[in-house]
């Protein structure tokens, strides 16, 4: 069983600005919450933002990697992406960012709800 790392206790201190946030183990990682949504992850002590095509050119522009892991041999790319090391020193950029993360889950959360909802036939 994974303990919460110093790491993860660290995060509700960077993020105390942007708000409460949840870190519930998953995955053999760590999921990010706010008001139940997920924007963020944690593997490997290593802090990965949501992101999508308006927000990833946030990360892509200083180099940021985006989150993969391997699955029967594939290379499985997820829609977050290493978070800035200059979050963690600052609480303002830390809660824009997470609320940049925070924004594109709740959007992508709704589409998804959009598209489950069944349809009446007439």
């Amino acid at each position: 069983m994974k303990k919460q790392s110093g790491f993860i206790e660290f995060l509700y201190e960077v993020f105390e600005e942007f708000g409460p946030i949840e870190i519930p183990k998953m995955f053999g990682g760590f999921g990010v919450y706010h008001d139940g949504v997920m924007f963020g992850l944690v593997a490997n002590d290593m802090l990965y933002l949501k992101a999508d095509e308006t927000t990833k050119e946030y990360f892509e522009s200083m180099g940021l990697p985006q989150f993969e892991y391997e699955r029967s041999g594939k290379k499985i790319k997820m829609s977050y992406y290493r978070a800035p090391e200059e979050i963690f020193d600052d609480r303002e950029k830390a809660a824009l960012w997470a609320r940049r993360a925070y924004k594109v889950a709740v959007k992508q959360n709704a589409e998804k709800l959009k598209k489950k909802k069944p349809r009446k036939h007439s």
